[in-house]
């Protein structure tokens, strides 16, 4: 059994910081940040948070190509079983290139192309982005019969939305 180790931690105290904690990798060291007046247990209750939250980010960003497919199979078992191979994607990838767009589908060769921007997003809300677009390879269209498909997501409305959110915030210089 593989047994991690905690990282090399350093906090840095500052006067001018008042409530707000933030913490990054600086090569093999985590450097977390907080406010001078913390006590010891505060500190000690936010490294170890915000050790968490890093970790967490960094699985997300870990996420690969065949990790996306296998949840592509899960998502077609959940809410497409009648559709089956008609369904399945050839490929589904991460890609960089799609800064416009979170997702694009092309039925005829059957590839599903995720945008690295939905990578760190919350796991609802990829399963809606890749849902979309498997929905996508049955109903090629933006059609009532296609919206109906993508509906059976039970967060398909809460994740539009937050991804409404994220675009409109993107847009703000």
């Amino acid at each position: 059994m593989a047994v991690t180790r905690k990282p090399v931690v350093e906090v840095r105290r500052s006067q001018r910081r008042r409530r707000t904690v933030s913490a990054y990798r600086d090569g093999e060291r985590v450097v977390v940040l907080i406010p001078d007046q913390f006590s010891r247990a505060e500190e000690s209750e936010w490294v170890d948070r915000m050790l968490a939250r890093l970790a967490a980010r960094e699985g997300r960003l870990a996420r690969s190509d065949a990790e996306l497919l296998a949840r592509a199979a899960r998502l077609i078992d959940l809410y497409l079983p009648e559709h089956g191979s008609a369904a399945a994607p050839a490929s589904v990838r991460w890609v960089t290139n799609q800064n416009g767009r979170w997702g694009s589908c092309t039925p005829a060769d059957r590839t599903i192309r995720i945008s690295h921007r939905v990578q760190d997003m919350p796991d609802w809300v990829i399963d809606y982005v890749l849902l979309h677009e498997l929905a996508h390879l049955i109903v090629p269209s933006h059609n009532a019969e296609f919206w109906a498909l993508v509906a059976r997501y039970p967060r398909s409305e809460r994740a539009r939305g937050y991804l409404e959110g994220v675009a409109a915030t993107a847009a703000i210089p």
